[in-house]
């Protein structure tokens, strides 16, 4: 069986969860995490910064996000970062550490957020049913080409199915638990 490894197929249907993952991490469920910050950075002395580069991000408490910046003197660009970021919480800083105090998400909203991260499942799962159909060209061509007999190809053509099976089941647990994490109040 040579030309096609569905190691790689693996390893594409594993990126894409982690995309998923990383997307919904930014998802404010009305509680602190500290991936609400991951995508801001921080222009500091001239270059653009990871937030998380310059300071250590903890939650004291379910709805307090506290920024200890390693620099005291970086707090004025932070906040600033921040509030650029766009991620509608307003900083508070008291010299030493930023705090964001998470607001209270209605329940008009939750319904909304569990719509928007429905849709990055479904997004996430055509993009993986995308992943299989180019595998299962592969291998069909390279049936044609006389590269696979029959069997191998409808053993690989299994094998590509079940591991998208499995990662659709994945894709929809990660979902379910978000929504689960947004509906709690």
């Amino acid at each position: 069986m040579s030309g096609f490894d569905i190691n790689i197929l693996k390893e594409k249907t594993e990126k894409s969860l982690n995309v998923l993952r990383e997307e919904l991490g930014t998802v404010r469920a009305g509680r602190a995490n500290a991936a609400l910050v991951d995508k801001v950075t921080v222009d500091y002395y001239g270059s653009p910064t990871p937030l998380k580069a310059l300071s250590n991000i903890s939650v004291p408490d379910p709805r307090t996000l506290m920024i200890s910046p390693f620099d005291p003197k970086s707090i004025p660009e932070i906040e600033h970062a921040i509030n650029a970021a766009n991620i509608g919480i307003n900083p508070v800083n008291d010299g030493k550490v930023i705090r964001l105090q998470i607001p209270q998400v209605t329940e008009e909203r939750r319904k909304e957020l569990t719509k928007v991260v429905k849709k990055m499942g479904e997004d996430t799962k055509v993009a993986v049913r995308n992943l299989r159909r180019d595998a299962n060209d592969k291998v069909k061509k390279m049936e044609k080409a006389g590269d696979f007999t029959e069997d191998d190809a409808k053993g690989t053509l299994d094998d590509i199915q079940k591991l998208i099976d499995k990662t659709i089941k994945d894709i929809d647990k990660i979902v379910e638990e978000k929504e689960q994490e947004i509906l709690e109040v």
